[in-house]
């Protein structure tokens, strides 16, 4: 085979299949055969003379080690709904609401010191003297209680099914005993899973790469008794399945204080990522961060003594490995695999610190795909899904090398498929072509824009999801049209703002509702950080706010850099006052918004000072606006939608908010078409995003040139 259409990519293998395994990897131009969870290699594919990667997942899959130490399985608090009681009796059943086939009740003694019984309407912690847990029943009985008020009891529970089994389960009809997930926090089940990774090695001479499926701790993933309301909790940053008895009284002695139940509940909310963190919730992360990577290491080493690498998978229980904090290196990966549907995944995995980055592409060969949404079953179109979400990948491959790509699941199940079969060749080729592109640097405008949220670059490129996981924030809608602009983009926290963050940065983006980490909430009361922020703006830079940015109450405005955007926000306590009224500057929305751009919001906005520039209206209310403050601007959008024409449409606020040209070079001129310049091989290429042929130019040095594409099609042109 042509070496330029070989490489770079990992195939799912699966034994009965050795013939399809072969062709597959043949037409798909695979040098690494990979197995997946629920198939398995033969010695007709160990011996086929490809790369081969096994799939590891270290805590679960060892039920008879679980079966005999049942102490010893991951827990996390859970809290039922609040009851009313009626009378000074009130009883509550623990697993009224809670998947039983997940969660077993954890009523040990050393357990319960960890229980919790809440008096939720006076938010007083009600004394163990005045409750009794009935083991038989699973019930929790108050007495003395103050009738019609309502109660909760926090408790631990073993989770007894591991989540991503569980789901694969349900979805995918798999028929196998359920498998439990083990904590090594307990240093009997660490020294178990170390001599099993050294055994599996010494059994497995053919692997040349152990694949993770990340580490120890998944994420929060509650299921509830019904399924009309089965998904009670998910939060992909969430750090509540880390908890046990063990992990408490450890923190205590490294801390100096203890953790309760009600820190992690916080009165049933948890602490999703969308939330500011608090102090607690951030040593916590610390101190998990810092075991796992302890323990990780460990592992890590024990791969290596045996000739083989060691790549991580990042998804599914990769909680305390976070791989943008300062110890992740310190694990010794050799590679990160991240399964990706969109741009900013993508990017996510390219900016971490490690040897290769691989992405695992969608759809998954499974029967069905998230929500149960058919793929290659009765009703579904792979080939769209496919082409959907390359769509989105392939734009940010442009900005940033990823070195491998490849696909998951059942082999077998593209039999009847010959078209997916076709398309993922197409993108085997092209991903090849765009990942030799960046042997050398790819041309980026002069604009360094910081995204500015509590999490900073912690959680660079993410939220807490997926992207169709958080569709209901703006942020992420900013971070996926990021991903594939000609921009420099680093994420920053508050703290960073205060400090160095800012220098050299063109564009601060503050995005998300009011009271969200992503906004900020209460870091927005420092003092310090305001004059700083205003300070940079009037010397030049350029604050983008979107949704309800530097929103917090306290203050004579909502927005705390209204005075930077000329416009705020009445929660209510304004319906008196009188508004500025407002002519739309025609001419410059004409200028920056494409055709078909929208801002989307239906929040009470008004004018501070009458000075801003209104660009659009929604329901009679500013909804972007341009204000000018010192020699900076201020730029206020009520929301951020993605789409092709708004993600040109904020790439040209940028432009025009620092006072630079639109029709800059290596730009198209069409909103639904971008491209990528690489000037060490002078090699443009061009792509279509959207659905129909479109046409476009672009300004090069060597003058202007004009394109025509089909649907999604991309081309690479050499000056």
């Amino acid at each position: 085979m042509d070496q330029t259409k070989k490489g770079g990519f990992t195939l799912p293998g699966e034994a009965g299949y050795e013939k399809l395994t072969l062709q597959m990897a043949e037409k798909w131009g695979a040098d690494v055969i990979r197995d997946s969870d629920g198939t398995e290699l033969s010695d007709e594919i160990l011996d086929a003379g490809y790369g081969i990667y096994s799939t590891i997942c270290i805590i679960r899959d060892h039920n008879e080690w679980a079966k005999k130490h049942p102490e010893q399985l991951q827990q996390t608090f859970l809290m039922t709904s609040p009851v009313v009681a009626v009378d000074e009796h009130v009883t509550l059943h623990l697993m009224k609401d809670f998947f039983r086939e997940q969660f077993l009740v954890n009523a040990s003694e050393n357990a319960m010191r960890y229980w919790e019984v809440y008096d939720r309407t006076t938010q007083q912690k009600v004394d163990q003297q005045y409750w009794v847990y009935d083991r038989e029943s699973g019930n929790v009985v108050i007495v003395h209680a103050d009738p019609f008020h309502a109660y909760t009891v926090s408790f631990l529970a073993y989770r007894v099914w591991e989540e991503i089994s569980m789901y694969n389960h349900v979805t995918n009809n798999w028929n196998k005993e359920h498998l439990m997930p083990v904590d090594p926090r307990h240093k009997e089940t660490q020294n178990y899973l170390y001599q099993w990774l050294k055994d599996w090695c010494s059994a497995h001479p053919d692997t040349t790469v152990v694949r993770f499926t990340s580490l120890f701790y998944n994420f929060t993933w509650i299921w509830g008794s019904s399924e009309k309301n089965r998904n009670l909790y998910t939060d992909w940053g969430s750090y509540d399945f880390t908890v046990s008895p063990p992990a408490l009284d450890e923190f205590e002695k490294t801390y100096g204080y203890a953790l309760c139940a009600e820190d992690f509940i916080n009165q049933g909310k948890l602490h999703v990522t969308h939330m500011p963190p608090t102090k607690k919730q951030r040593d916590y992360m610390n101190f998990v961060n810092r075991f796992v990577v302890g323990f990780g290491k460990q592992l890590v080493d024990l791969v290596h003594q045996y000739g083989k690498k060691a790549y991580v998978f990042y998804d599914d229980s990769w909680i305390g490995l976070e791989p943008y904090s300062r110890r992740f290196t310190d694990f010794g990966f050799d590679g990160l695999i991240k399964c990706v549907f969109s741009g900013y995944e993508t990017r996510l995995c390219a900016g971490v610190k490690t040897g290769v980055h691989e992405l695992r592409l969608h759809p998954y060969l499974f029967p069905k795909g998230l929500g149960g949404a058919p793929t290659f079953s009765e009703g579904g179109d792979p080939t769209a899904d496919a082409k959907g979400y390359w769509n989105h990948v392939r734009r940010a491959l442009l900005r940033e090398k990823i070195d491998r790509i490849g696909l998951g699941g059942y082999l077998h199940l593209t039999q009847n498929s010959p078209d997916f079969c076709d398309y993922i060749e197409t993108i085997a080729d092209e991903f090849r072509m765009i990942r030799d592109l960046h042997k050398g640097e790819v041309y980026t405008l002069p604009l360094t824009v910081a995204v500015l949220h509590c999490w900073g670059s912690l959680r660079s490129w993410t939220l807490s999801g997926h992207f169709h996981e958080t569709y209901m924030h703006d942020l992420i809608h900013v971070n996926e049209a990021l991903s594939g602009l000609p921009v420099n983009v680093k994420f920053i926290d508050f703290e960073d703002a205060k400090a160095h963050g800012l220098k050299d940065v063109d564009v601060v983006i503050n995005a998300g509702a009011a009271g969200t980490a992503w906004s900020g909430g209460d870091a927005w009361k420092d003092s310090k950080l305001l004059e700083k922020m205003q300070e940079w703006v009037s010397k030049g830079g350029l604050f983008i706010g979107i949704g309800e940015p530097s929103a917090t109450k306290g203050y004579c405005d909502f927005f705390r850099m209204a005075e930077v955007l000329g416009i705020d926000e009445d929660t209510g306590e304004k319906v008196c006052h009188g508004r500025w009224q407002f002519d739309i500057e025609h001419e410059l929305e004409h200028k920056l918004l494409p055709k078909g751009a929208d801002v989307s919001g239906s929040l009470n906005l008004f004018l501070t000072d009458g000075k801003a520039q209104v660009i659009r209206e929604k329901d009679g209310m500013p909804a972007l606006t341009i204000h000018t403050f010192g020699n900076g601007k201020g730029i206020y959008l009520s929301g951020f939608q993605l789409s092709n024409e708004n993600t040109r449409m904020l790439l040209n606020l940028m432009l025009f908010g620092k006072g630079m040209d639109l029709d800059q070079i290596y730009l198209t001129d069409c909103a639904d078409t971008e491209c990528a310049y690489y000037p060490d091989g002078r090699t443009l290429v061009v792509i279509n995003n959207c659905d129909h042929p479109a046409k476009t130019s672009v300004k090069t040095d060597e003058g202007r040139i004009k394109f025509e594409l089909e649907p999604f099609e991309t081309k690479i042109t050499v000056l």
